[in-house]
Parts: C-alpha cells; structure tokens; sequence
C-alpha cells in the first residue's frame, strides 16, 4: 500500500529531539509514520505530540505540533503515514 504525505517538517529542535510537523492529514498517538527528504528516511510509531507544550493524543490536518523523534531530521523534511 502506498503511503500519503500527512505534513512537513518546518524546524527541529536537536537538544530535545522535537520537530515541528505541520499537518495536511490528522495524525494520533500510535500511528505508523514514514520521514525523511533530505534526512534518510525512518520509520517510527508516534508516542509523543504535543500543541503549545500540553501533550495531545490527536492532532488535526492544518494543526502545527511538537513531534518527538527517534532519529534527527531536518526542515522540509516530510512525513508519511
């Protein structure tokens, strides 16, 4: 099954591994994602979102979250679910 772009990277804190995604897609705790561009792509199950530092269990197309990531990544970046 192919996957779809659900949002793109717009900035990565690396001290705390955070990337900013903006969503084209709604997105939940759990979900299987796919990122990379100019990073190497990686898989990772999402465990932790947040908006405005209150943790979130879903977020929704057009929302700008808090994503903690596994691997560093870099803006431009994009996710796929």
């Amino acid at each position: 099954m192919d996957k779809k772009e659900i949002g793109r990277i717009t900035h990565y804190f690396p001290k705390v591994g955070v990337a900013v995604v903006v969503l084209s897609a709604d997105l939940k705790k759990g979900d299987l994602v796919t990122i990379g561009g100019k990073s190497e792509p990686f898989d990772q199950t999402i465990r932790s979102m947040q908006i405005e530092r209150q943790e979130i269990p879903l977020a929704k197309k057009g929302q700008m979250i808090g994503l903690k990531v596994e691997k560093p990544v870099h803006e431009g970046d994009i996710v796929w679910k």
